[in-house]
């Protein structure tokens, strides 16, 4: 669990630092060259990413129940999770009016996400790291949606087939992680 929790302040720590430390970032940026500094940021994010995934893993090995959840919240999680694909998407669909609305769907997406497997899952390294991420996208969601409208941040919509390719991309998406990739890669079949 400690490699989990250490990935989890390695993973969300790179990604609060415009949250929590813009003005240290931009130094850092104008001292190192953007190049650089991505690199550095680009570096230490994975290295959490990997220390999560196997640090859970780990845990799941000598699973600590701390509730068992009613079976209607995995239901739940999967119908939760067909906007997260979908706001996931919308974020790198240029010019859709779901981002002009939200102006951070992949923040909310993963805010979705990390709920769902909340509500879903009573394992103490599922709270702790679904609550990380919960925490972590509220916090960002926050402090991104200040920053754009102190920048007077407006997202232009180019028209609704835009949308309507995330939405279409969005939910192939989440089938074919829901029907085939969750159970490959985390050993879960949401759908049986």
């Amino acid at each position: 669990m400690l490699t989990m929790i250490v990935g989890l302040l390695l993973f969300l720590g790179t990604h609060s630092i415009r949250v929590f430390a813009e003005n240290w970032r931009n130094r850092q940026i104008s001292e190192r060259g953007e190049k650089t500094w991505q690199g550095i940021y680009s570096v230490i994010a994975l290295a959490g990413f990997l220390l999560i995934i196997w640090g859970y893993g780990q845990a799941r090995l000598e699973p600590l129940v701390v509730w068992q959840p009613p079976v209607w919240t995995k239901h739940l999680a999967a119908l939760l999770t067909l906007p997260a694909f979908i706001l996931l998407v919308a974020a790198y669909v240029p010019g859709t009016k779901i981002k002009t609305m939200i102006g951070h769907p992949m923040v909310l997406g993963v805010k979705l996400w990390a709920l769902a497997h909340l509500l879903a899952n009573g394992m103490l390294a599922d709270i702790i790291l679904f609550g990380s991420f919960l925490l972590w996208s509220v916090l960002d969601y926050r402090a991104s949606r200040t920053r754009d409208k102190a920048a007077g941040m407006v997202y232009q919509a180019a028209g609704i087939s835009r949308d309507i390719i995330a939405i279409v991309v969005g939910i192939f998406a989440w089938a074919a992680f829901a029907i085939v990739l969750h159970g490959w890669l985390i050993g879960v079949k949401p759908f049986g």
